[in-house]
């Protein structure tokens, strides 16, 4: 027989103690069995063994589903009512087996608030997937050397103080020392200023973040003066995709596509020399008919090609942050469920459970994103020379 009352905590420690191969699969499998437990007593009107007026329905068992995710097929115990049916909707699909957004439906069901005794059945179960994602958070970043890193940001709705506000999730992602990205960390902050940055990259540094030959990320000032402050010789590269952006609105929209095929030439050279020699090639091309665009190319050259002075096999996953982004359009699929979440720490849960989840993915992925040879190249080449560090954008 299941049980249905768990000391989440516990249970937790003594799994990291005894650290089976399955522990991923083991922690999904118990967290998906306790929400379940606390729907179906949710139904019934009243706690496993409870004694209630409010009571309509009785748990009669269990009864065994396998449940498809990524970890693999896990059997579920699925709660039985004496009369009537359960079948957890929000988590599998009638006739067919099918990983839901889990993180997600807790998510949900905090929000939902049913019934107050559902309502703090799911809050008890949130407290506890909390304290792993403070694990999460919090653990020592001990893959360093990070050649690489990447900053990005993105804006969620959560109620404040009465009031519906804009708060913003920044993270990062690092490239270890054995060639795996892994997602370093977040934060829920206020606004998207140098400040913010500048406390999250601290809290970083912290935990073991070093080595950062290169740092990637939009044009944010104050994520540029952050990444220098905080990781001393790391050189900066602006994110090409956002750079585009900002240059083809000093175009007319009948040339854009034009001189976006142009500028993206820059970057189809083969060796550092030529990437330079085209990039004054189009600056030269453009100064004719587009001044303005011509002048924020040139100026751009330092920060926008700095991938040029690392490892070639490097320089797709380097110069732009669109790994993030698609990161990032992952996380937005699931919080825009949420739509306007009820506080900050509720935001950390899911968005850290989603993090942590990818970077499970990314620790045991069958191809390296980068190999430990060209990574130790990185790592040992010479330093850049400082005398030519990226000047502070002019846009962000």
């Amino acid at each position: 027989m299941v049980e249905h009352t768990m000391d989440v905590s516990g249970w937790l420690r003594k799994q990291l103690e005894e650290a089976p191969p399955d522990l991923l699969r083991a922690m999904v499998k118990d967290f998906a069995e306790a929400v379940m437990s606390a729907d179906a007593d949710a139904v019934c009107g009243a706690g496993y063994g409870e004694r209630s007026p409010e009571r309509v329905n009785r748990r009669n068992g269990y009864r065994e589903r396998d449940w498809d995710t990524r970890v693999g097929s896990i059997e579920l115990a699925l709660p039985k009512l004496r009369e009537g049916s359960y079948f957890p909707d929000w988590l599998l699909q009638p006739r067919r087996r099918a990983e839901q957004a889990f993180v997600s439906v807790i998510a949900d069901a905090y929000l939902a608030g049913v019934s107050t005794r559902r309502k703090s059945q799911v809050s008890r179960l949130a407290k506890s997937l909390d304290r792993i994602v403070e694990d999460f958070r919090t653990r020592p970043l001990d893959g360093a050397p990070y050649a690489y890193a990447t900053f990005d940001a993105l804006v969620v709705k959560c109620r404040e103080g009465g009031r519906t506000a804009n708060v913003c999730v920044v993270h990062a992602v690092g490239v270890n020392r054995d060639g795996f990205r892994e997602s370093l960390g977040l934060d829920v902050v206020t606004a998207e200023d140098g400040a913010a940055w500048l406390a999250f990259l601290r809290s970083l540094v912290a935990r073991g973040l070093n080595g950062v030959r290169l740092a990637t990320s939009d044009a944010h000032p104050g994520l540029v003066d952050a990444i220098a402050a905080t990781l001393p010789g790391s050189a900066w590269q602006r994110c090409r995709t956002h750079a585009m952006r900002n240059l083809l609105t000093r175009v007319p929209k009948s040339a854009q596509s034009f001189v976006a095929t142009m500028v993206r030439t820059i970057f189809a050279q083969p060796d550092s020399a030529t990437v330079h020699e085209q990039h004054r090639r189009i600056v030269d091309q453009l100064a004719t008919r587009f001044p303005e665009a011509a002048a924020l190319l040139e100026e751009a050259a330092p920060d926008l090609l700095a991938f040029t002075a690392f490892p070639k096999e490097h320089w797709r996953q380097l110069w732009s942050n669109n790994s993030l982004e698609r990161l990032n359009k992952e996380i937005r699929r699931r919080t825009d469920v949420v739509g306007i979440f009820p506080d900050r720490a509720a935001i950390v849960r899911l968005v850290g459970a989603l993090l942590a989840e990818q970077n499970d993915e990314w620790a045991v992925a069958s191809r390296r994103y980068m190999s430990v040879e060209s990574i130790a190249k990185a790592l040992t080449d010479p330093p850049l020379d400082t005398s030519e560090a990226p000047s502070l954008p002019i846009a962000a």
